[in-house]
């Protein structure tokens, strides 16, 4: 695939993807697969102790929606760079929506590039996880479409 099959416009807004509702077993199951087993993640009794309502969801669980968000528009292949930042913490029963937007389109050819703002909003609308992304045009993929081999 090469750019001139990609059809990528600066500002252009990706369609969202939701994410939950957060559960506790999606939290258990990725502090068992990230090794992050802190106890404030999933004991309730903890998490109030420590001045929070309940228990929480771990940031890189969010990081990790976004990340599967990318790659689901445009594949693994062709990440060249993923960056977060946690902004807010994500209660249980918390529905996520990921939001990309194109602020920016470099290089040329093979080298063309595309960089992403990166959004997790929780459902009042609040910025729970940020960041951005850079994209390699030449191996992206579209939406719906088999990833195409080298």
């Amino acid at each position: 695939m090469t750019t001139s099959d990609v059809d990528i416009e600066m500002g252009q807004a990706f369609a969202p993807r939701e994410f939950g509702p957060l559960t506790m077993t999606d939290i258990v199951r990725y502090q068992g697969a990230s090794g992050d087993l802190n106890p404030m993640h999933h004991d309730d009794e903890m998490a109030r102790a420590a001045g929070y309502p309940a228990s929480f969801s771990v940031g890189m669980l969010g990081a990790g929606y976004l990340a599967a968000y990318c790659t689901d528009l445009f594949g693994t292949r062709s990440v060249r760079r993923f960056r977060t930042r946690f902004r807010k913490v994500v209660y249980r029963g918390e529905v996520l929506t990921a939001h990309a937007v194109v602020r920016e389109i470099r290089g040329s050819g093979d080298d063309a590039r595309v960089a992403l703002g990166l959004e997790l909003l929780d459902s009042s609308g609040a910025v729970v996880v940020d960041g951005s992304a850079d994209f390699l045009l030449d191996s992206m993929k579209s939406i719906g479409s088999e990833e195409v081999s080298e």
